[in-house]
């Protein structure tokens, strides 16, 4: 049997659970940095363009591009934001596509924990900045719990399998952001933790939206039906049910923001 991965080839699945999640970390994220008006952004990793169409409709940015190594991805971007001054290219956080100084801000968007290279991405996002540039990044805190689907990983985890992990969960701590942006030289670092919360109308939208993300999927896809059935019940018993059978749950982001000197 092949080892399960986390992958992210189709932007209307990621919409349904990790999209509508990041949009409303992203508008938390946003409000904390309180950007000014009229930068040229970089969305680094930007997937379906969930993040991208925050910077969009709540910076009124001059320009935002959008790199991410997903066609399939890409494409749920171009129909999502088909306006002038949003762009999208195929391309790699450890090498990225632009001259040295090209953007005034530049965003990871839960994306450094899948950089195999993290300290590299950052680096590159150092480069592409001009000076006095942003940079900064949000991303769950999975090594405290603090992702979206945490109760589902930990009865996972409570049924002896192995759940699937981001590559570089370190770097979702506090600690291992500010090691990273330190390390590629960013100046006036500040960090904080963002929260927010998503109502399903049940149990049932809740699990069927939550089993669709790229690190549960393919876990579950292994797993005897017997065995899903199991930990459907166990996560019930865990989850917060209102009386009204809404089921609410809440998320927690690291984010930090440097610029670059000069």
């Amino acid at each position: 049997m092949s080892t399960p991965t986390i992958k992210f080839d189709d932007g209307a699945v990621y919409e349904r659970m990790m999209g509508k999640w990041s949009g409303l970390a992203g508008r938390a994220f946003i409000d904390w940095l309180s950007p000014p008006p009229n930068l040229r952004w970089l969305d680094i990793g930007c997937g379906n363009g969930a993040f991208t169409q925050v910077v969009v409709e709540h910076c009124t940015p001059m320009t935002v591009e959008g790199v991410d190594p997903s066609e399939g991805q890409l494409a749920f971007a171009r129909e999502r934001l088909a306006i002038p001054i949003a762009r999208f290219r195929q391309g790699d956080a450890m090498a990225l596509p632009f001259a040295d100084g090209t953007f005034d801000a530049a965003v990871m968007a839960l994306v450094v924990f899948f950089i195999p290279d993290p300290a590299r991405g950052v680096a590159e996002m150092a480069r592409v900045l001009r000076p006095g540039g942003l940079a900064a990044a949000y991303v769950w805190d999975v090594v405290s719990g603090g992702g979206p689907s945490e109760a589902i990983i930990s009865e996972i985890a409570g049924m002896g399998f192995t759940p699937l992990r981001a590559p570089r969960a370190e770097a979702s701590t506090p600690e291992g952001l500010h090691m990273l942006w330190t390390g590629a030289g960013f100046a006036d670092i500040e960090a904080c933790v963002i929260r927010m919360r998503r109502t399903f109308d049940d149990f049932d939208d809740y699990w069927s939206t939550t089993i669709t993300a790229p690190h549960l999927a393919p876990m579950l896809a292994t797993l005897a039906s017997a065995d899903v059935t199991q930990l459907k019940s166990r996560v019930r018993e865990q989850v917060p049910i209102e009386a009204s059978g809404r089921v609410s749950i809440e998320a927690h982001a690291n984010a930090i923001v440097g610029r670059r000197p000069g």
